[in-house]
């Protein structure tokens, strides 16, 4: 569970882009479990530093494109060498290590294709568990109609892999007096439009953080509907997690996608 979060940090931090706490040891227990081990930061709820952040969130979901314009630019092949200790430019979706979106697991198997990535290793794989502590039927009919649409809300929008935090709600921001600080990543290389779902779904980021998010990356159109998409896989999530009470947005969200 730590390994991927220690990993997020690990990739954010070297975009030395956004400050993040600085990861130092995940420990395995004794008696089983873990505990990470990572610099304490004495922080305070996000407030004079909500637009830094949101320009900030948009040049970390820029940094991997400028990478790929850099090597295009200058001719270069991608690729690793020996002692080359750049960051290298991501032509895939997912991650190198399994995350945690709260407790529960998700794979980051790399695709070339970001809707199949979505529909795989996000929303199919919260739905099957759905399926197996629910049996929810309702559920069940109206993901087999939706999944059929998904991949028409992505023609005509180029998507370079960007990376992602992965949860950036409220509760995972925050600042101290020098700026803004996100920490409990479960980060990836996926839409940069997926990081904005939670963010609007739970209150705690005022407009001049999308204000100034959208100034550096504009909303491409269809971006209302993909961010009900987007949403929809935090309301499952929040299903699994919670029980039942986010059932009912669950189900409200499949049908506003498919009217």
């Amino acid at each position: 569970m730590f390994e991927g979060e220690m990993a997020s940090l690990e990739a954010i931090q070297k975009t030395n882009i956004v400050r993040v706490p600085q990861p130092i040891k995940v420990i395995d227990l004794p008696g089983g479990g873990a505990m990470f081990v990572m610099e304490y930061l004495k922080m305070k709820h996000l407030n004079k530093y909500s637009s830094k952040l949101g320009e900030q969130i948009a040049d970390l979901h820029l940094y991997n494109q400028k990478l790929g314009e850099k090597l295009r630019k200058e001719g270069n092949t991608i690729g690793k060498g020996a002692g080359h200790s750049e960051s290298q430019y991501v032509d895939k979706f997912g991650f190198h290590t399994a995350t945690c979106c709260g407790y529960i697991p998700q794979v980051n198997e790399w695709q070339s294709d970001w809707p199949s990535f979505f529909v795989r290793h996000r929303l199919q794989a919260q739905l099957d568990l759905i399926e197996k502590d629910y049996g929810d039927r309702e559920a069940r009919e109206l993901w087999s109609q939706l999944k059929l649409k998904i991949p028409e809300m992505f023609c005509d929008v180029e998507i370079v892999p960007a990376l992602l935090h992965g949860d950036l709600w409220a509760g995972n921001v925050a600042e101290d007096d020098s700026g803004p600080i996100i920490f409990d990543p479960a980060s990836f290389y996926g839409h940069s439009e997926f990081e904005l779902a939670i963010a609007g779904m739970f209150g705690g980021f005022s407009s001049c953080f999308f204000s100034a998010y959208h100034s550096k990356i504009p909303k491409a159109p269809g971006f209302e509907k993909r961010n009900k998409l987007y949403q929809l896989f935090n309301y499952i999530n929040h299903w699994n997690h919670f029980g039942t009470g986010y059932r009912g947005s669950t189900l409200n969200v499949m049908r506003k996608l498919l009217k």
